[in-house]
């Protein structure tokens, strides 16, 4: 068996990091417009200084509430299947036991196959 070449054997995680960066230019884009617009609506100049901390602070307080369950739920239940949690078991010991059942149907015993 080959191994696939590397962007197909990373495609989803390449997929995932540009949907990423495309996400996170936008809500740097749409967010800098929207203080420009307010601070011209009060007759007062744009400043970096000012934005950047509120988009640094909007970007960890949407990491916090999406990203850091997203990423709990999946490393946390692979680390769950990885450690043999009851349910991964369970799903093992299924799949032995059909395949001990496919074997004595067809007259061959299951501790030496």
């Amino acid at each position: 068996m080959r191994k696939p070449r590397w962007p197909r054997a990373y495609a989803f995680g390449l997929v995932t990091g540009a949907l990423f960066l495309v996400s996170w230019i936008g809500q740097f884009v749409f967010q800098a417009l929207a203080q420009r617009n307010e601070a011209s609506q009060h007759g007062e100049p744009f400043a970096w200084g000012d934005f950047l901390p509120q988009f640094l602070a909007s970007t960890f307080e949407n990491w916090q509430s999406e990203f850091l369950q997203l990423i709990w739920q999946a490393a946390g239940l692979a680390l769950f299947y990885y450690w043999g949690s009851s349910q991964s078991r369970e799903s093992d010991e299924r799949i032995e036991a059909k395949l001990d059942a496919l074997l004595r149907e067809r007259d061959l015993d299951p501790q030496n196959p």
